[in-house]
């Protein structure tokens, strides 16, 4: 298994990369950048939230609790909402994702089980992106640039993984092989049901692609062409 460094620096690469291509093709704007490079790093290190507790685990909780709780203020502060009033929601906001949410998650599942999977990426996948349409009010094109970034991140993890099973000195494939890229989680068919249910109600709900596929054919089709 590759380790938190590995994971975040891959990552952190290829985010970079897909920006500076997405920027040259004028696909994105350049001040959206550092945003969709952190999705990409949050998605790095996203299928570990079921490991167990260290200080790259305790960082990855901060963060998504963090990310849950500017999400709320930004929906309740729409709403004249007291200053005070925001940050004590914001602290309960982060305190619930920080200690009650995630571990539960931590406590309830096993390591490399159901978030080591691509069913979980394309749930945490749409679920970024419907959060950033119908609660941060982005536009649909950078929604879903939200989802593809996070889960560009998500699967360079997996497949970090699954590299890391194979011992090519020795020649041999260790016991993890097959663990962290798979399809769903195998030995527990419930939870993947339950993430599957989940995911296909966050389709249901997904903004129109078609400003992006308008925009990628704008973009795309001349230079192939």
């Amino acid at each position: 298994m590759a380790n938190f460094k590995v994971h975040i620096g891959v990552a952190t690469g290829c985010s970079v990369v897909v920006t500076v291509i997405g920027v040259g093709l004028h696909f994105i704007d350049i001040q959206h950048t550092p945003w969709l490079i952190f999705l990409g790093i949050v998605g790095g290190m996203l299928p570990d939230v079921d490991a167990v507790n260290s200080r790259p685990v305790r960082l990855l909780y901060s963060i998504l609790a963090l990310l849950s709780a500017a999400t709320v203020l930004s929906i309740f502060k729409k709403y004249y909402v007291q200053s005070y009033q925001l940050l004590l929601l914001a602290v309960f906001v982060y305190c619930l994702t920080r200690y009650l949410v995630l571990a539960s998650i931590r406590k309830f599942t096993v390591h490399r089980g159901i978030f080591h999977s691509i069913l979980a990426l394309c749930f945490f996948s749409l679920a970024i992106i419907c959060v950033s349409y119908y609660f941060l009010e982005q536009n649909p094109i950078y929604a879903w640039l939200n989802g593809v970034f996070l889960g560009l991140g998500f699967l360079v993890h997996l497949i970090l993984d699954e590299m890391y099973s194979v011992d090519l000195a020795n020649r041999r494939i260790k016991k993890s092989f097959g663990t962290a890229l798979k399809l769903f989680n195998y030995k527990n068919i419930p939870s993947s049901l339950v993430m599957a249910l989940f995911t296909l109600l966050l389709y249901w709900f997904l903004p129109p692609a078609l400003p992006l596929l308008a925009l990628s054919e704008r973009i795309l089709v001349p230079l192939v062409f």
